[in-house]
């Protein structure tokens, strides 16, 4: 396929009536009492959620808000590739890629304020051109066939010729989450037509001897976090991931509790520290449309094998030159030292709301810093 192919979401009846025989027949587990999360996901938080997912839900019209959009789908090297394109009306929009991390990101929230900010409030020069592919073995990309396709490394490669396909000799790019490694790989592969890149809390993995010298003491105070992170509660769902993707993978594609449950925890862990529950931080049609997508194109055990496939975890990562700009919201891990060493920060900003989903917790907080930022290599 060497084509864009016009993509619709069009999931079949048989298989909404399949998701809600599995939910109604879901085997729940035992339940300690007063645990809260100290044991993972609470079963009964996890049961009103499938609940609601079954009788409450309404995939039809998430589906006719995901359709809202063009989508197309092409083939780059072997590997299908799902995207949506936007156009903005303004003749100088610049154009940026958004890159997704895991379990999803939804950026249905920006589309419109980012390439119509004139009918949002803002001003015409701040308009772009919106790229959002979803990654190989995510959603309507469909599961990858090959090792390795997996590997955000991959991703940028396929990214930098969907762009070039496009048309697009001069652009920007956006990631959060494994996007936060995926868009500055685009500005090391192609600099020569990446004008910037800006990063929501990127994943910042020091070396191994890094003892954080010269940084600030609250990075000092996030190192000795993550020195401790393989062995905390946090770091289990990604062991399993970057070990035995293939042994999880048969229970969360089977079981759309499950699915529920590991996706939902994780939300838990990375979202607003602020907020209570993933529905208080995310919209909860929001949460089931992107669960939804994972079940329905079966897809949440390919998704995970980027963790075990990319070799930009943990490497000694080059800079790439290429402005960078960095939002940092509450519950973050960044350590600004490490940005530092592997990116041209030009633009930093905290925030003391949202979270690591910020284009689902805090979209106005997003828009508002790409639009600083991409002010200053527009």
């Amino acid at each position: 396929m060497t084509t864009f192919e016009p993509f619709r979401v069009e999931i079949p009846q048989r298989d909404l009536d399949d998701l809600r025989s599995r939910l109604a027949a879901t085997r729940w587990p035992a339940e300690l009492p007063d645990v809260g999360w100290r044991y993972g996901i609470p079963t009964r938080y996890v049961r009103e959620l499938a609940d609601y997912w079954r009788g409450g839900f309404d995939w039809r019209r998430a589906e006719l808000a995901l359709n809202a959009h063009p989508q197309f789908v092409t083939d780059i090297g072997g590997q299908r590739l799902h995207f949506v394109h936007v156009r903005s009306a303004e003749p100088g929009a610049l154009p940026l890629v958004l890159v997704h991390g895991w379990p999803f990101a939804d950026f249905r929230e920006v589309i419109g304020p980012l390439t119509d900010p004139v009918g949002h409030g803002g001003d015409a020069a701040d308009a772009f051109d919106l790229v959002i592919p979803t990654l190989p073995g995510f959603g309507f990309s469909g599961p990858t066939r090959a090792p390795g396709e997996a590997a955000t490394e991959r991703s940028a490669e396929l990214i930098a010729e969907l762009m070039a396909r496009l048309g697009y000799r001069r652009y920007g790019a956006q990631g959060g989450d494994a996007g936060s490694f995926v868009a500055p790989q685009l500005g090391r592969i192609d600099g020569e037509h990446v004008v910037g890149v800006h990063l929501n809390d990127p994943i910042t993995i020091p070396s191994w001897d890094d003892d954080g010298s010269g940084y600030s003491a609250s990075d000092q105070a996030k190192l000795a976090e993550l020195q401790d992170w393989s062995t905390s509660q946090t770091s289990g769902y990604a062991g399993i991931h970057s070990t035995r993707p293939q042994t999880l993978a048969p229970a969360v594609n089977d079981s759309p509790a499950g699915l529920l449950a590991w996706v939902l925890d994780v939300v838990h862990t990375y979202m607003d520290p602020a907020k209570e529950l993933p529905d208080d931080a995310i919209d909860r049609d929001m949460l089931l449309t992107d669960v939804s997508i994972l079940w329905f194109t079966g897809t949440i055990g390919s998704s995970m094998l980027l963790y075990k496939e990319s070799g930009q975890w943990g490497a000694d990562l080059p800079d790439s030159g290429v402005p960078t700009g960095v939002a940092v919201f509450p519950g973050a891990g960044t350590l600004r030292g490490v940005a530092e060493k592997q990116n041209t920060v030009v633009h930093w900003s905290q925030f003391d709301r949202g979270g690591h989903f910020a284009a689902m917790e805090a979209p106005d907080l997003l828009i508002g810093d790409l639009r600083d930022f991409f002010r200053t290599v527009r």
